[in-house]
């Protein structure tokens, strides 16, 4: 496995005026041995010129957050990250690698969730090259490497939780996205060292039903809805209803037997769970009349 190696090439602009002041000098030691039959100026110049020209080839520039890669022959020699005009063997090759942050958002991927249920879900991923060897000789296409990784570290985590819990505790997919979005950050990660690539952030962008049963699960959602509602409902009814009941018994308001205590409850459980307006009965009569 190939590793970044960082090495310091020399500043360009110093190496650029003593190749112009070569190429000059070579020139006038051309012009002047050829007019006076001076034979080793002559040479002097002839071999100055594309000597100096071969040796401009070496000048390159490193951009802010871009690096540079360098290689003699195949062989890797070592990546460059100062920015500005630098100078290094002519018959080096440079690579230009972006080590900048990026963002990439998957396609919409429709798959299974741990219930069977068919999803759609999709996501952000941002992330920046770390090493730029790995990067370029441990994949192929480091940002098609992204790509396809990042889509099947999705899919994988998707089929692993549920679209929306239906036990108390259990993670979902719909119901903890923080915690959704770290793990996949690390699934991402894992998949991706071998690239010198680091996943920074990963957050869900999106992520509901497939349109095939989006209305049945939404009827579902309400009936759970409802159901909770419900129970909450009665609860505090029942909290009601006990409390009346106590408080009726300690100030001796009045004394009511079994039956008529069971009335009573009947009575003002309609009232409190009953979804619509009840109509009071006024009793004119004497307490069991």
């Amino acid at each position: 496995m190939n590793q970044e190696r960082k090495i310091d090439a020399p500043s360009g602009l110093g190496m650029l005026l003593l190749l112009l002041m070569t190429l000059i000098g070579s020139i006038a030691l051309l012009v002047w041995g050829g007019s006076h039959g001076k034979i080793p100026f002559l040479v002097l110049g002839i071999l100055g010129i594309p000597l100096s020209i071969f040796c401009l080839v070496g000048l390159f520039t490193v951009a802010p957050n871009e690096a540079k890669v360098l290689q003699l022959f195949g062989a890797y020699k070592g990546t460059v990250h100062s920015p500005g005009l630098r100078w290094a063997n002519p018959l080096f090759s440079k690579a230009k690698v972006s080590v900048r942050t990026r963002n990439f958002e998957t396609n919409k991927a429709k798959v299974n969730d741990k219930s069977g249920n068919p999803i759609e879900i999709g996501a952000v991923v941002v992330w920046r090259v770390t090493d730029t060897a790995e990067a370029l000789f441990n994949v192929d296409d480091y940002r098609d490497f992204v790509a396809v990784q990042s889509e099947a570290a999705l899919r994988s985590l998707a089929t692993g939780y549920p679209y929306d819990a239906h036990r108390e505790g259990e993670i979902s997919l719909s119901g903890h996205t923080s915690q959704i979005s770290e793990e996949l950050r690390e699934e991402v990660q894992a998949r991706l060292d071998k690239a010198g690539v680091k996943v920074m952030e990963t957050r869900i962008s999106h992520l509901a039903y497939s349109p095939e049963i989006a209305a049945a699960m939404l009827q579902r959602q309400q009936a759970s809805a409802v159901v909770a509602a419900r129970q909450k409902i009665v609860e505090g009814a029942v909290g009601m209803v006990e409390h009346a009941l106590e408080m009726l018994s300690q100030k001796d308001v009045v004394e009511l037997d079994e039956e008529r205590k069971a009335a009573m409850v009947s009575n003002l459980l309609v009232v409190l769970c009953s979804d619509r307006h009840t109509q009071p009965v006024v009793n004119t009569g004497t307490l069991h009349n």
